[in-house]
């Protein structure tokens, strides 16, 4: 019988992949909780398998403090060699293991571009490669994104990026251009005095325009936000204001009639996204979605500039 915290847990002298793994969650996240919530295990459950592997090991891999865990000497030592171990499954994982029998949940974050251009199939080249992969999909600005993939509430994140922060990789995308758009009937629209309808107002596109429009129109010029993008297509096609969108939402709406593009003489530069995900401890399977992500996305591009080659 071990005492592991407030828990007493009886151990057997054995030591499995599961257990080094849960050491590792706990070592990276500094606590049971937050490795318990990160592995969605109960605390009971990851004290039981860290006490296990004690007993096995026959030394303290955690020092408990005020604010959590820490590793000990051992732990240390542990914890390099789990890491190799752990970087090992996951190669045998993408190496031997069959597409069609991975059964696991992806949460997938997605900006709102994504959503609105090739998101769908994104997700339909997904279920045809893991027909068993269970996905659940979130729609966010970019920095609630970043906090909650930095946060391992989600697994990949397609946003505006790079995230840069040393445990992220980040898959760049092709970039999404932006274009002005008009109502039908305002051919001249006069940027001193003409509301501009555009990102989220805690976006990086949001600022970057502020600050240009500003510089050229100067004080009076005028910013409508919004959080959902084709929403502010509509918008503009109801006679607003103009916008600054990416090219692959208004584009369908000038096909239609509905808005049209105009000139200024000057374009924000195009948004540049990445696949961005946890890369330490590494999951060779997302980093494999994020490449999937790529793909789709360069296909998208292609397809958009074969419409319209400028």
């Amino acid at each position: 019988m071990i005492n592991f915290g407030d828990h007493s847990i009886q151990v057997t002298t054995v030591m499995t992949l599961e257990q080094l793994r849960t050491f590792l969650w706990v070592a990276r996240l500094g606590g049971v909780r937050r490795a318990a919530e990160q592995m969605n295990i109960s605390q009971p459950a990851v004290s039981s398998r860290i006490a296990s592997l004690e007993e096995y090991l026959g030394t303290k891999l955690f020092a408990r403090g005020a604010t959590g865990v820490t590793l000990t000497k051992k732990g240390v030592l542990l914890r390099n060699h789990a890491d190799q171990i752990a970087g090992l499954v996951e190669r045998i994982k993408a190496d031997v293991m069959a597409a069609d029998s991975v059964s696991r949940l992806l949460r997938l974050g997605v900006a709102e571009t994504v959503a609105q251009t090739w998101l769908p199939d994104f997700l339909t080249r997904l279920h045809q490669i893991y027909p068993k992969l269970k996905i659940e999909v979130s729609v966010d600005i970019s920095l609630h994104l970043r906090e909650q993939l930095l946060d391992r509430s989600l697994d990949l994140a397609i946003l505006m990026g790079p995230v840069s922060e040393f445990t992220v990789d980040n898959i760049d995308m092709p970039p999404f251009k932006l274009d002005w758009y008009r109502p039908l009937d305002m051919e001249q629209p006069d940027l001193t005095k003409t509301p501009v309808i555009t990102y989220n107002r805690n976006s990086r596109p949001h600022r970057e325009l502020t600050r240009e429009l500003q510089a050229r129109y100067g004080s009076t010029a005028q910013i409508f936000p919004t959080n959902s993008l084709s929403t502010g297509v509509e918008m503009v096609a109801a006679g607003i204001g103009v916008g600054i969108l990416p090219a692959a939402l208004g584009q369908k709406m000038v096909q239609e009639k509905r808005i049209a593009t105009f000139n200024p003489g000057w374009l924000p530069r195009p948004l540049h996204f990445t696949a961005s995900y946890i890369g330490d401890p590494r999951d060779e399977q997302i980093a494999q979605a994020a490449l999937i992500a790529r793909e789709i996305g360069t296909e998208h591009a292609r397809r958009l500039s074969e419409i319209s080659p400028d």
